[in-house]
């Protein structure tokens, strides 16, 4: 049987992430920077992993500077199996066991069907899809063993709708909704809960080419019932939420942060 949270903790207390040791993928910048360090705020010691060192080591030096939490930067290819293989060795050997897996790394080409190629949509489909598949694999069990884990993918409304032009990332995304419900029933007597962020437009690098472009931006704007882009601090709470006791019974589900797009 899985651990349930303790009922004898503050409610606050529930979301205290003091003594777990979480791992964010493309956590050098946008929200796998912000959500790593909540979690470091939140008390967790945290590896930021992505394919530019300099930049991980970046990042990893504020968050430390900040929360004086262990910090440390690794440089990996997240769709490659022997890579994740590394990197599960050297997080575990600099922190220790990881318990709080956050699968954020990801890209976008944008595109029509008939102009996209083969290699982008393999392109998309082995960061977005394959690589937090290989990171559950390497993580997952020992999280089962131990008894405690947290696995967080980030999502997107595009789990669950469609947009013209975005085929490999809307597959993308929709498949890490069900590969995060089939880890769920996998790991769910053993106190490993598997969840999704599923964030709607936000201002992060990824998406400059859209605030950059004012005639595309107010379309945009238009189909948020709230009227605007989310702000990257808007996501820590759920972030820090799903990776702490506080969401003990809380697995296989997906949380929408976007301003109500998918309510309509």
């Amino acid at each position: 049987m899985g651990m349930s949270s303790d009922p004898q903790k503050s409610v606050l207390e529930l979301f205290n992430l003091n003594g777990r040791r979480a791992l964010v993928t493309g956590g050098a910048k946008g929200l796998g920077r912000v959500i790593a360090g909540a979690l470091a705020e939140a008390g967790a010691d945290v590896a930021i992993a992505s394919r530019t060192l300099s930049e991980c080591q970046t990042a990893a030096d504020e968050i430390a500077a900040s929360t004086n939490r262990r910090m440390i930067a690794v440089a990996v290819d997240v769709s490659q199996s022997s890579d994740v293989e590394r990197l599960a060795a050297e997080v575990e050997r600099a922190l220790g066991p990881v318990d709080i897996l956050v699968n954020n790394a990801g890209i976008n080409i944008r595109g029509s069907v008939e102009e996209l190629s083969e290699t982008d949509w393999d392109a998309v489909i082995a960061t977005n899809l394959k690589a937090p598949f290989l990171c559950a694999r390497a993580f997952g069990p020992g999280m089962c063993r131990r008894g405690w884990g947290r696995v967080i993918n980030l999502g997107s409304i595009l789990s669950v709708i469609a947009i013209p032009g975005r085929a490999p990332y809307a597959s993308s995304k929709a498949g890490l909704l069900n590969l995060t419900r089939v880890l769920a029933l996998e790991w769910a007597t053993k106190g490993v809960t598997v969840n999704a962020i599923c964030p709607g437009p936000f201002a992060t690098d990824m998406n400059k080419q859209l605030l950059d472009d004012l005639a595309k931006y107010k379309a945009f704007v238009e189909k948020i019932p709230m009227n605007r882009w989310g702000e990257l601090h808007e996501i820590v709470g759920a972030a820090v939420f799903l990776a702490s006791d506080a969401a003990s019974f809380v697995t296989g589900s997906a949380l929408f942060i976007d301003g109500g797009w998918t309510a309509q």
